[in-house]
């Protein structure tokens, strides 16, 4: 992530309007680039949703659900925006950029992460400020950002909810940090 998301995490609504900018500009670095550079930008693109999502799905949608007009009706219908831009990411992640459709496969996952992001900024977050005050929004932007740093760094479809994430997370995640340090050690090799 760039040094304007890892700053303190001011107000939790701040900082994920910060990290969708920064998601929207990862799709256009990735799209520009080429072979080795498309590679390496796909990869922070990759671990920025997986962690952002995740940690949406722990803290954010959880806060939304109890406290935001049609809360369980919003935050449905974000779970369900989720799991398509998963399935996406991993297919992108599967394939990777190298594949003859990965441009494709980008562009898909660009519609359905931008409109998802369109929802969050229109429906969710205003709600959120709306009925949360500012030590409880504070105090989400510190949990996101601790839910971030054990998040698991790639797609896992089906784990939507704050109790799987909970459960299976930090196995998913220990298993996706173990295999994104092996292919730098792997791609550093081959330099």
């Amino acid at each position: 992530m760039s040094e304007r998301s890892e700053a303190a995490p001011g107000d939790v609504v701040d900082l994920l309007l910060r990290q969708h900018a920064e998601i929207r500009q990862l799709f256009d670095r990735v799209e520009a680039a080429a072979g080795h550079e498309r590679a390496e930008a796909f990869d922070r693109l990759r671990r920025l949703l997986a962690v952002h999502e995740t940690a949406e799905e722990e803290v954010l949608h959880p806060y939304a659900r109890r406290h935001i007009d049609r809360g369980q009706e919003v935050v449905d219908a974000r779970l369900a925006e989720e799991n398509q831009a998963k399935q996406l990411l991993s297919d992108a992640d599967y394939f990777g950029p190298r594949s003859s459709d990965f441009l494709q496969r980008l562009g898909d996952l660009r519609l359905s992460v931008l409109d998802h992001a369109r929802h969050e900024e229109e429906e969710e977050f205003p709600e959120i400020r709306r009925h949360a005050g500012e030590k409880d929004l504070r105090r989400m932007a510190t949990a996101v950002k601790a839910a971030e740093a054990v998040a698991p760094t790639r797609p896992h479809v089906g784990f939507e909810s704050a109790p799987a994430n909970l459960v299976a997370g930090p196995f998913a995640a220990v298993a996706d940090r173990t295999r994104d340090a092996i292919r730098r050690a792997v791609g550093r090799q081959r330099e």
